[in-house]
């Protein structure tokens, strides 16, 4: 007996997620309804007749959402992104809707990433592309130091943590690392040391964050921890946002 193909209701779809979502594995399983507009309350109607919506990491996924959603007979809300932030969870598990996501998003891709931004920042590769385009070689004001020597921080050292802590090993820079759930077999093999938040932050020459977003993590870069920093930081957050108190920063760098 034949059965009829599942709806997908793919929210925020980008170019490059028809073209990899069409081509995955089981992708002729399912019809496809790729918005490029966002999950709003306002847009939640028109997941009418899928059994499942995706969404990115600024859809919005709250309470109202979910109940126009239950609503429609939807009972899978799949993220394409690790942060789950922008969904409310109890929500979801009373109205029955099951939510998944990517926690293994490309850790390599992000670790590197992430090292690429650091090498960017210090070596002020980006307004040097810029003078050149320009036709100005001077070097003036964009001197970096190097990082062999030199102490790195990682906080959370989860899977792109650890990642980025060994590669910046590689550079022959001290390592230490702050989580709540220290991996002490990895931090051996690697020669790293995990300490307290507040000695990372005062040691650190650069400081990388690979945190999810808690109640524990949220601003966790705030005025009292920029106060503890050394005068010309490097901070790289290739995480959560929120992470960061926006203003705080601002300030700290006036």
């Amino acid at each position: 007996m034949k059965t009829e193909k599942p709806f997908v209701a793919v929210y925020d779809a980008k170019s490059y997620d028809r073209e990899y979502l069409s081509q995955a594995i089981g992708a002729d399983e399912l019809h496809w309804y790729f918005h490029e507009f966002r999950l709003e309350p306002e847009t939640a109607s028109s997941s009418g007749g899928a059994s499942v919506v995706s969404v990115f990491v600024n859809d919005v996924v709250n309470r109202d959402v979910l109940k126009r959603l239950a609503g429609i007979g939807i009972r899978l809300v799949a993220l394409r992104c690790a942060g789950f932030n922008n969904v409310d969870l109890e929500s979801a598990r009373e109205l029955g809707i099951a939510v998944t996501r990517v926690p293994s998003y490309s850790p390599h891709a992000v670790a590197e990433h992430t090292i690429a931004l650091i090498l960017t920042l210090n070596r002020k590769i980006h307004r040097a592309f810029n003078r050149v385009r320009e036709f100005n070689f001077s070097l003036r004001g964009l001197e970096g130091f190097d990082l062999c020597g030199k102490t790195a921080g990682i906080l959370g050292t989860g899977k792109i943590g650890r990642l980025v802590g060994q590669i910046l090993r590689g550079f022959q820079m001290r390592v230490l690392a702050y989580d709540p759930y220290p991996n002490r077999d990895w931090a051996a093999r690697n020669e790293i040391e995990y300490v307290e938040i507040r000695a990372l932050m005062e040691e650190s020459n650069i400081i990388t964050l690979h945190a999810p977003l808690t109640p524990q993590t949220d601003r966790i870069i705030n005025h009292e921890t920029l106060a503890l920093m050394k005068s010309g930081v490097i901070i790289a957050n290739t995480s959560r946002g929120r992470l960061i108190h926006t203003q705080a920063l601002i300030k700290a760098l006036k």
